[in-house]
């Protein structure tokens, strides 16, 4: 048995890898890289890299990012594999390949992007140590470099600017506010992903709290992996990205053996 990996891990993997056609679809932050504390600063672990790149190059295999980030933020830590798909703010922007659509708002929809990132910046530019992020559908405001209590007044002041604007989706992630204009969740990004790929097996692997609309929208044949601690509806649970390196690696080496056989 590989180090880190359980028996019921084990034979998850097992079953997954013999999949007709699979997607494995991970999580950046706090998945393929620890967190840190400050975004840009993120980088894949490069076992989970090189894992996820050998992954995708096997037949009837497709890999996929599902993040928090905007895409261009995405592609810039991450460094993905051209062929991998990137499914980025949370579900709101997709990439497929150079033929996609791009992401369009409506004019109301900037004009509440708009009035949701001056609500946010209004709350950073009294709160030290919390920062703005802008997105192409959305706001986020980060508070992981601010103390815990003022962390906490940034979120609830935030929190009640936004709650006045009609049309904005919030959602709470880790030391984490995000607004978007858009609808979308992690789940909505895992179901195009499968329509989209012909996938008849899933495996997501995620840390947050937005992962768990990944986690719901699994079918019964599908793998799910929670990194880290907390309540999650995943049915398997590593403790680190370090550990996620170990489970990519076994079964790249179950897939790799079954499309040899």
């Amino acid at each position: 048995m590989p180090e880190n990996v359980s028996d019921e891990l084990l034979t998850a993997l097992e079953a997954i890898a013999t999949a007709d056609h699979l997607l494995i679809a991970l999580d950046f932050d706090g998945t393929m890289s620890p967190l840190v504390q400050h975004a840009a600063d993120a980088r894949p672990l490069p076992g989970s890299a090189s894992a996820l790149s050998a992954l995708g190059q096997l037949h009837a295999t497709t890999t996929a990012l599902v993040s928090g980030r905007a895409l261009d933020s995405l592609r810039e830590v991450a460094s993905p594999d051209p062929e991998t798909l990137l499914i980025g703010s949370h579900g709101a922007e997709t990439w497929t390949g150079p033929d996609g659509a791009p992401l369009t708002l409506t004019e109301q929809q900037t004009d509440l992007l708009r009035r949701a990132t001056d609500a946010v910046q209004r709350v950073v530019d009294t709160h030290a140590g919390t920062a703005i992020e802008t997105k192409p559908a959305g706001v986020v405001l980060h508070t992981r470099t601010a103390a815990d209590d003022v962390a906490a007044a940034a979120t609830a002041a935030a929190r009640a600017a936004l709650d006045q604007l009609e049309g904005a989706h919030i959602t709470d992630g880790k030391r984490v506010l995000e607004t978007s204009v858009i609808s979308a969740d992690k789940g909505q990004g895992i179901r195009s992903l499968r329509k989209y790929t012909g996938a008849t097996a899933v495996l997501f692997a995620g840390d947050d709290v937005t992962d768990e609309h990944a986690f719901a929208a699994l079918e019964p044949q599908d793998l799910g992996i929670k990194i880290g601690d907390g309540p999650t509806q995943a049915r398997h649970r590593v403790h680190s990205p370090g550990e996620l390196v170990v489970v990519l690696e076994q079964l790249l080496k179950l897939r790799s053996a079954g499309a040899q056989s």
